[in-house]
């Protein structure tokens, strides 16, 4: 791997800070169905337009959104469809961790000896 400039290490990681709060995730997702206004995305994320707004501001300065304005109304859309193939990835690689986790003590309960017969399988 070649070394990477700091100050590109540094965009890279504002751009995971951006991706880590749930409400902008909850946004991305929205807006994976399509454009949406301000209105419509506060509506759908249930939270109000101005606390939206910041939200979808760092994203846009962030460059994961892009913003149309027509007449009053401001309407938002994703301006990098990869940030949908890096969720995947993080939600795959979690996915299958929960579900291993998840096997880890049905396969202990299993192999593990019984209490209520001590030295039974």
């Amino acid at each position: 791997m070649e070394k990477i400039p700091s100050e590109i290490m540094t965009q890279v990681a504002g751009y995971f800070q951006v991706l880590s709060e749930p409400t902008r995730l909850h946004i991305l997702n929205l807006l994976q169905e399509g454009e949406r206004s301000v209105g419509e995305i506060a509506q759908r994320c249930g939270y109000t337009a101005a606390n939206i707004s910041r939200h979808l501001s760092l994203m846009t300065k962030h460059g994961l959104l892009e913003r149309r304005r027509q007449g009053t109304t401001v309407y938002y859309r994703i301006a990098d469809p990869s940030v949908y193939a890096l969720c995947e990835l993080v939600c795959g690689n979690l996915a299958r961790r929960l579900l291993q986790a998840a096997q880890v003590p049905q396969a202990w309960r299993q192999d593990a000896p019984s209490m209520e017969h001590p030295g039974e399988p």
